[in-house]
């Protein structure tokens, strides 16, 4: 009869072979958690887009990759997160552009009013003609790209409407932390204000600013609507949206999970994301209404005559941005033409 240590031994040779021979993937590498970080509320279409981003990515990682998410600015508001993701303290973010432009200057450029004719034109410029120079312009950050999504439409809001651009002349204008803004305020007439986002509200009751140009998706949900309950439906610009990532955390990911997280990012193209929150633009423009807020719609021909009086400032507002942002815009001029095309 054989020796039962013979056989315990021949047992972990034969068991010690066959886990030799398996391929090395198969070794499953241990479980990955990425923070993910937004200023969106709850219920809003960017929290519901990053609770289907997360289910994405956990079933496409076979549970290889978990995404922790942190919304309504839990790690701080956008201007300090996306500096923590360049240092590489929070892994991932859904931005707007005027907050990865503290990172990429030159993304700036593109909260300039009127720089395009539809959603449809600015979509295909961005898609063609921005993607590129700004994943490289990111990659030397230490960033990495992943998408574009959307932020919503800037119009303008206070007390009263506002029909002309002559209507703001020498009034207070709330302006945001870029050159840009306050450069446009001031070839408007008015006086620019430079208000941080979290003082604006207590800026219009106080009447620090008469005026200010804001995105809806911001508007109703940070409560601006009652304290300027008149919206301007000017539609000055369409602020693009920006998920990234920090590089390093990306490269810490095996080649298995780096592909799983790409087919997640692949699941939901730039297209869907903006339709969504397009969609909850007009959702949000009726319960101000039906709140006894009022919603401006100018005709097309005050619409142009506000985009005759900012056009002119184009050269002012690429020139504060610099070098950078005077390639991108010229970037952005060779889309017009190949998606003209």
């Amino acid at each position: 009869m054989p020796n039962s240590g013979f056989l315990a031994s021949a047992a972990m040779l034969i068991t010690a072979s066959l886990l030799a021979s398996q391929p090395a993937f198969a070794q499953s590498a241990p479980a990955v958690t990425l923070r993910y970080t937004t200023g969106a509320p709850a219920k809003t279409p960017w929290v519901m887009q990053l609770e289907r981003f997360a289910k994405d990515v956990d079933e496409e990682s076979k549970g290889a990759i978990k995404i922790d998410s942190f919304i309504a600015a839990q790690l701080g508001n956008e201007q300090d997160t996306i500096q923590q993701i360049a240092r590489g303290r929070i892994d991932m973010g859904g931005f707007s552009t005027g907050a990865v432009a503290l990172v990429l200057p030159e993304l700036a450029v593109l909260s300039i009013p009127f720089l395009f004719k539809s959603n449809a034109e600015q979509d295909c410029v961005i898609d063609k003609a921005v993607t590129e120079p700004v994943t490289k312009g990111l990659a030397k950050k230490g960033i990495k790209f992943l998408g574009w999504t959307e932020v919503g439409t800037g119009d303008i809001i206070g007390k009263k409407p506002f029909i002309s651009p002559n209507d703001v002349n020498g009034l207070k204008a709330a302006a945001a932390s870029n050159k840009i803004s306050a450069t446009l305020w001031s070839g408007l007439g008015a006086n620019p204000n430079p208000i941080g986002i979290t003082e604006i509200s207590s800026a219009f009751q106080t009447g620090l600013v008469d005026v200010q140009a804001q995105v809806v998706t911001f508007y109703l949900p940070s409560g601006l609507n009652k304290v300027a309950p008149v919206l301007t439906r000017v539609e000055l610009s369409d602020a693009p949206g920006i998920i990234v990532m920090n590089q390093a955390a990306r490269d810490k990911l095996t080649a298995d999970q780096k592909a799983a997280l790409d087919r997640a990012v692949a699941k939901r193209p730039a297209g869907q994301l903006r339709k969504e929150i397009r969609d909850f633009e007009q959702t949000l423009r009726d319960l101000h209404v039906k709140g006894g807020g009022t919603v401006v719609e100018v005709t097309r021909e005050q619409r142009e005559e506000w985009r005759k009086k900012i056009q002119p400032l184009w050269p002012a507002m690429v020139k504060e941005v610099g070098a950078d942002g005077e390639a991108l815009f010229k970037a952005l001029d060779a889309g017009r033409a190949q998606c003209a095309g």
